[in-house]
């Protein structure tokens, strides 16, 4: 059995055993800041003289630091945002989220895509519902999110396709409902996505640098009765934001 998972027909991202334990332990530490080495080893599954050396090599890189046997994230991942060309402050800034969230008086999300997943990296009022849902869960599927949805809009269509692929097997009433709406969102530059047996709607519209090339995507995120009868504003006031954020100056200094 090789590490890697196998697949002669798909060029696409694939699983690793070694790289999906190293992940797993950073969003352990990430969702639990000051764990403990028995929880993270119980939390993989794996072997503790396993996880021992996982943990020392994340250490030695300054991906994870320890005190009084406490693991939390080390210098290393706030290092790499900085370094980071894709999204930072001066192209979208904690600023940026709160006067979106006041003009609408929505839970705004900033999302990223992280291979087949969205990941929210910035956020402004997060009421308990989505605040809870947000951390309870770092990786969403980009077919099942709004967000997700407007970034795979985005993409050249070679990608867009190798990605539907992949997901068809596992996931096919997700890939017919996102070509069924694939027209509309390609046009109105808008995704949308109900949440929470439809208690919830959630709006998404890319994010886009000085070149143009998609670099995020903007959510507002809340209850769909309440966002329904003004869909059509909030539309044009999300619209009107993310295009003012991709004319912003961008910083190499700070990260979002």
């Amino acid at each position: 059995m090789t590490d890697t998972a196998s697949d002669p027909d798909d060029n696409g991202p694939k699983s690793h055993r070694t790289i999906d334990r190293v992940t797993q332990i950073l969003e352990e530490v990430v969702y639990n800041p000051g764990i403990g080495f028995a929880e993270i080893a119980r939390a993989l599954g794996a072997p503790k003289s396993s996880v021992h050396g996982f943990i020392r090599g994340l250490q030695a890189k300054g991906w994870l630091y320890e005190d009084n046997h406490r693991f939390y994230l080390g210098p290393a991942v706030y290092g790499l945002t900085l370094a980071s060309g894709r999204i930072r402050a001066g192209q979208v800034t904690q600023a940026d989220l709160e006067a979106l969230h006041e003009a609408t008086g929505l839970t705004v999300f900033l999302g990223v895509e992280a291979g087949d997943h969205l990941i929210y990296i910035g956020e402004s009022g997060t009421d308990a519902l989505t605040g809870f849902a947000a951390r309870s869960n770092i990786r969403r599927t980009l077919l099942a999110t709004a967000g997700g949805k407007a970034l795979l809009v985005a993409r050249a269509d070679v990608d867009r396709e190798a990605h539907l692929r992949r997901q068809q097997a596992e996931s096919p009433e997700l890939v017919s409902e996102f070509l069924s709406e694939f027209a509309d969102i390609s046009k109105s530059r808008v995704a949308t996505n109900l949440l929470h047996h439809g208690a919830q709607l959630a709006l998404a519209a890319v994010v886009r640098n000085h070149a143009g090339e998609s670099v995020g995507a903007a959510i507002l995120i809340g209850q769909a009765a309440e966002m329904k009868p003004r869909e059509a504003k909030l539309r044009k006031v999300l619209l009107k934001h993310v295009d003012s954020w991709s004319a912003q100056k961008v910083s190499a200094r700070e990260p979002i």
